[in-house]
């Protein structure tokens, strides 16, 4: 059990370094649930909540002064919680958002020591030393890992008789519920999703994609197909497009031919 704590711990670890290491977007749930599946040994398991909730936090994305729910810490613990359970995906959404909630209100208080580190920054700065900003800036990175360790493995240590009996508590409608949600969340993430991407002018594509799949029959990976030749052509990503040939202002007599 330690051991496997240990190991949940450094999952939702690597999805904080992923801040350090340029965002490569390797803390959303998609990636670190099915790590979580491979620690516990249900990799399976892993993959389905990965997906499922990569929906459900699709959503959540930092904009001005909206900090959203901690979707790194919700996944990695709500899918290890469902895995030691012998739970599915409806249970990891049931669990997910609340666990991402509280770990919000964690980081809210623990950050607030950052302002701190950001005036040793400053003075670095006015120095020119730039080995003391690079310190600093790893300094809180190594912060917030051992924050997320300590969370995600502390948490799945200490709390699987307490979510055992949560989980006991909730009716069963509630987890019917959840399980139908889920069945409702990868329409409501592409709805969000094209609300983000479509524009009048790649509406008529959105739909030439759906015909594609509902009346020809054309698998998913067809009409992925079919979209990147469309793209190549519109973008003239091959740059065969080339120059126009111009007419030669000097009106010559096979111009008009």
């Amino acid at each position: 059990m330690l051991v496997q704590a240990i190991l949940v711990g450094l999952v939702g670890a690597f999805g904080c370094l992923d801040y350090q290491l340029g965002t490569l977007y390797a803390f959303r749930p998609i990636v670190l649930c099915p790590l979580v599946g491979l620690v516990l040994g249900d990799l399976q398991t892993g993959l389905a909540v990965g997906a499922s909730l990569e929906l459900l936090f699709m959503g959540s994305i930092s904009i001005g002064a909206y900090v959203p729910p901690n979707e790194t810490v919700g996944g990695v613990l709500a899918c290890a919680f469902a895995i030691q359970l012998g739970q599915g995906t409806e249970t990891a959404i049931a669990l997910a958002m609340p666990i991402a909630v509280l770990a919000l209100t964690i980081g809210n208080i623990t950050n607030a020591l950052f302002p701190v580190f950001v005036d040793m920054a400053d003075k670095f700065a006015l120095k020119g030393n730039l080995k003391g900003i690079y310190a600093v800036h790893w300094g809180i990175g190594i912060w917030g890992c051992v924050e997320y360790f300590l969370l995600c493995g502390g948490a799945f240590y200490l709390g699987s008789d307490a979510i055992q009996g949560l989980l006991d508590f909730i009716p069963p409608f509630i987890i019917d519920g959840c399980g139908v949600a889920a069945n409702i969340l990868p329409a409501m993430g592409f709805a969000m999703l094209g609300r983000l991407v479509l524009t009048k002018q790649l509406v008529p594509f959105y739909f030439l994609g759906f015909l594609l799949c509902s009346y020809a029959n054309v698998p998913v990976l067809g009409v992925a197909l079919i979209a990147i030749i469309i793209g190549i052509d519109k973008f003239d990503l091959l740059g065969l497009g080339g120059a126009q040939p111009q007419l030669s202002a000097e009106g010559d007599e096979d111009d008009d031919f």
